[in-house]
């Protein structure tokens, strides 16, 4: 019997498993130890979508041709994202006996001096380089978690990506993959719900339901045939969690299915992946055939009596399908809109059957607790908030990314130590946590833990794990109404209170971004937010109000600021704004005049120009034009009035 499918959970029943998972790995783990001690360079660079937008599939091309041209025995390795998306394009080199050096920024260029000065000579190229990844250092070539931005981090469901092939099975396996599978096998399902709960594992998709709480539902819920789903759609703006997880890891994903299957006792499940996303799905697709290959899915799993099947649904898109039913409803052929509930999807979903959705970092957190243990994942993370979790910390942050931290970190040190503080060290303003459907935290709160609990309690909630950094420049009305434009137009139109209410709501805030506000429209909008909240459907719908509820909560001075004194303090609003030139500072060298598009700007060559304020509609371009030696031209909150004689 294999060593590790003799454990069960308590009150667990123990499986003998037909085929020896030991042996399975004898090849995977020479294979890796072969690369880890090659007697030649190894060079990863980093080919996920973010590496590829930034031209790293150029700077692939340009090493390999190096090396070629130099005839230099080196194995060329593509793998997926480290993180460090603001130093794209990455590449880590590793000589024999020497430590793995990562560097940034790297473009052809650059690629041929680390092939001349490295690969072929004995100079790493600090100048190039982030860091060393591992214990050891070269040439004062910092290690990787000394620098600021990984110290906070504690990788593990991020742990592979960037330093395997995603295509290579036997990487995977060789870095402890499937071993959670291996132990999943031979405990009964009682047990692994157990292990689950003892982890203290919670959705990673939303609100944080406790994932043990939602197995045990479908489990106990009548019927032979269950299904499992993966939400691996993913539509908050600026998150990409998920994508880099399948694109650089996605085995972990295919096993935490494997897995959740037999706790609930299903055999089919869905991944649920939008159309957007070619390279992830060119991954699963291949990560679902070697695992089929290997006996690790289909028919009687290793000889265990469970049998399992993954379908891959391609999704066009729709945000309102992150809501269960609605994606359900999509699966199933149908347009996705929600639908009423109860029954709720784990006792009655996809076809009428019991069905488990989940996330695609709940899942590979899955993966991780068999692989490990519920201790080891409830090592780290808050008192009711267990683990660690994936961010994209993106906006106006010097150091933007994939990161991964304890639950229970401040946004302080997310946003100042991972992130390196603010661009162009401005004033931090405020942080939207949760996409659309969260809410946007001030700078006064912003030691608040990033936790489930606490960020419920300032008005947000975590969501995916989408962070979108705002400085002094942003307008708080005009991001609540970004953000309600988004979910207005994703709105799926069923129930009342969403397709009127957040259309109200939008057209209350056009009207307050172009200087028709009335002081009563802060109150309306509130009493409209919290109906449509209390009315709506479905998820969407109920949280579509949070960032202009945040942003009343927050910053309501900005709202009072616009509808009383008719300025937009940040200068973003285009109604709310003048444009004027100084006098004394213009030259008259016309760059302003031929860059107006309404002929708005007047004055003599080499005298000082003006604006007419009724022609002028506030572009920009002047400001746009005019020299910074000058700075002639000035924007300035509030409206100037001046009536066409």
């Amino acid at each position: 019997m294999n060593s590790s499918a003799g454990k069960a959970g308590k009150g667990g029943k123990v499986v003998k498993l037909k085929i020896n998972f030991d042996e399975i790995t004898i090849k995977a783990n020479q294979d890796w130890k072969e690369l880890q001690s090659a007697k030649k360079p190894v060079i990863l660079v980093g080919t996920a979508t973010c590496g590829r937008s930034a031209g790293s599939l150029e700077t692939l091309e340009a090493l390999r041709h190096e090396i070629k041209l130099a005839g230099i025995d080196c194995e060329v390795i593509e793998v997926g994202c480290i993180g460090l998306c603001y130093a794209e394009p990455i590449v880590c080199i590793t000589k024999p006996s020497q430590p793995v050096v990562c560097y940034g920024d790297i473009n052809p260029a650059k690629a041929k001096d680390l092939v001349d000065n490295y690969i072929i000579g004995d100079d790493p190229v600090a100048a190039y380089a982030l860091g060393t990844l591992g214990d050891g250092s070269i040439n004062g070539i910092p290690r990787l978690v000394d620098t600021d931005v990984f110290k906070p981090q504690v990788r593990r469901v991020l742990k592979r990506c960037g330093s395997i092939d995603p295509t290579n099975l036997n990487h995977y396996i060789a870095t402890d993959g499937y071993k959670g599978m291996n132990k999943a096998l031979g405990m009964d399902s009682k047990g692994m719900i157990e292990e689950i709960k003892k982890s203290g594992l919670r959705g990673r998709g939303g609100a944080g339901f406790p994932t043990w709480k939602k197995w045990q539902f479908c489990n106990d819920a009548p019927g032979e045939q269950k299904y499992l789903i993966c939400n691996a759609d993913e539509g908050d703006p600026g998150a990409f969690m998920n994508r880099s997880l399948l694109e650089g890891d996605p085995h972990a994903l295919v096993e935490g299915m494997i897995i959740a299957g037999k706790a609930i006792g299903a055999t089919k499940g869905y991944i649920y992946c939008r159309a957007e996303y070619p390279l992830a799905l060119e991954r699963l697709d291949m990560a679902i055939e070697q695992a089929h290959s290997h006996g690790f899915m289909g028919k009687d799993i290793m000889g265990s009596g469970f049998s399992f099947d993954l379908k891959i649904k391609e999704g066009a898109g729709a945000f309102v399908c992150g809501e269960e039913t609605a994606l359900i409803a999509s699966i199933e052929g149908e347009r996705g809109m929600p639908r009423p509930r109860p029954p709720f999807p784990a006792i009655s979903g996809l076809w009428g059957k019991p069905t488990i959705i989940n996330n695609v970092d709940t899942l590979a957190s899955v993966s991780l607790i068999f692989q490990n243990s519920a201790e080891w994942f409830a090592e780290y993370g808050s008192k009711d908030s267990k683990g660690t979790k994936n961010f994209a910390l993106v906006g106006k942050v010097k150091r933007t990314g994939l990161v991964e931290v304890p639950l229970g970190i401040t946004i302080r040190e997310m946003i100042y130590g991972i992130g390196g503080g603010i661009l162009n060290d401005k004033e931090f303003k405020a942080v939207q946590t949760g996409g659309p459907s969260g809410g946007c935290i001030p700078a006064s709160l912003i030691d608040t833990p990033v936790d489930y609990d606490s960020l419920a309690q300032v008005g947000s909630i975590m969501g995916s794990g989408g962070m979108v950094v705002m400085d002094e420049d942003n307008c708080m009305v005009d991001v609540a109404r970004y953000f309600l434009d988004f979910t207005q137009k994703e709105s799926c139109g069923k129930c009342v209170p969403c397709r009127l209410g957040t259309k109200q709501m939008l057209d209350i805030l056009d009207d307050i971004t172009q200087g028709r506000g009335k002081p009563e429209d802060i109150d309306l909008l509130e009493e409209i937010g919290f109906s449509v909240k209390r009315g709506s459907l479905c998820g969407l719908g109920q949280t579509a109000p949070n960032p202009v509820l945040s942003t009343i909560r927050y910053f309501r001075n900005e709202y009072e600021s616009h509808i009383v004194h008719k300025k937009c303090e940040s200068k973003v609003c285009r109604d709310l704004i003048s444009y004027s030139i100084d006098q004394e500072k213009c030259t008259g060298c016309r760059l302003c005049y031929s860059a107006c598009p309404t002929n708005a700007i007047t004055g003599d060559k080499k005298k000082p120009h003006s604006i007419i304020q009724y022609e002028c509609i506030r572009c920009g371009m002047c400001l746009e034009k005019c020299p910074p030696k000058f700075n002639a031209v000035q924007c300035i909150p509030g409206q100037i009035i001046t009536e066409r004689s």
